[in-house]
């Protein structure tokens, strides 16, 4: 189970009733923030979560709407007290920018460990969870993002029977561990069925609509996507900024056959984005727009 909070909603700038796009994710103790624009700390304020557990952020660009506030953030995570290692994750050039900005956080009582995405695509194995950055199509280097998390097969206790594993083995075999013992090699795939559906959640900002999304949000339980533009007669300006409309992110979500589409990143001109939900509810019904502060609880499905 994983909890899920799109902290702000907004692109460019903050306004008094939007916060910039971040999204924080709430896994098995430990968070992961992705973007940290200017208000990131007002948001989680108003959210109520804490700053303390998060010890991942990662970067979709390095335009000031999505990483100005880091700054802050990390005075008040050391104010915190905090003393344990942040990763923090980014296009190429992350270590150079989150130094260029530490000129006014200098001095942090825990160190920062840098992942620079190189190619294309990455995955990373962090917290009992995958994370995966790959490229999408924006005016400068932009990354989004799919974090999954994997279910392992039913324990079979017949299996165990048939191999004469001993019953002290059953449960660390059950929880993925491969035991040497008793001149034998046991290992979780001997009492595991097929791998069950996991959870799978897709984060993606900045970009025109490329292939890289569909397949990468493919079969999503919950997929966050740009819609800069609702407004009708917005198309060629969401090419020249390389953004996107409600209806084209509504056709990736289409395509990736994803379970539900959250909307996010609105243009500061844009005050209403429900009057324009309509012909995007017609691509993809189940689209919504979303709200500072909108959380949903991601848990693996029953059987």
């Amino acid at each position: 189970m994983i909890d899920v909070c799109l902290l702000g909603t907004g692109g460019m700038m903050p306004l008094p009733y939007r916060w910039l796009t971040s999204l924080l994710v709430r896994y098995n103790g430990s968070s992961l923030l992705i973007d940290c624009g200017e208000g990131t700390q007002i948001a989680m304020k108003e959210k109520g979560w804490s700053f303390k557990p998060i010890d991942v952020i990662c970067f979709t660009h390095y335009h000031a709407d999505h990483i100005s506030g880091l700054p802050g953030l990390l005075l008040t995570m050391g104010n915190a007290e905090r003393t344990e290692p942040l990763t923090m994750i980014g296009p190429k050039g992350l270590e150079r920018v989150v130094t260029a900005l530490r000129t006014i956080a200098p001095e942090l009582p825990f160190p920062i460990r840098f992942l620079e995405i190189n190619g294309l695509e990455q995955t990373f194995a962090l917290n009992g969870y995958r994370l995966k950055a790959f490229r999408v199509n924006h005016n400068v280097t932009c990354y989004g993002y799919t974090l999954e998390l994997d279910r392992a097969g039913r324990f079979q206790a017949d299996r165990a029977k048939e191999q004469n594993i001993p019953l002290a083995y059953w449960n660390r075999l059950q929880k993925g561990e491969t035991i040497e013992a008793e001149g034998r090699i046991f290992t979780p795939d001997m009492v595991l069925g097929a791998p069950r559906k996991g959870i799978k959640l897709t984060y993606c900002t900045d970009t025109r609509p490329t292939k890289s999304i569909v397949e990468n949000a493919a079969g999503s339980d919950l997929f966050i996507c740009e819609g800069m533009y609702g407004e009708p007669g917005k198309e060629a300006k969401a090419r020249e900024y390389k953004h996107m409309t409600f209806k084209e992110a509504a056709g990736l979500a289409r395509d990736a056959a994803v379970k539900e589409m959250w909307l996010t990143h609105y243009s500061p001109s844009l005050v209403h984005p429900e009057d324009y939900m309509g012909d995007v509810k017609k691509i993809f019904p189940m689209a919504s727009v979303c709200r500072d502060g909108r959380t949903k609880e991601l848990d693996f499905e029953e059987e």
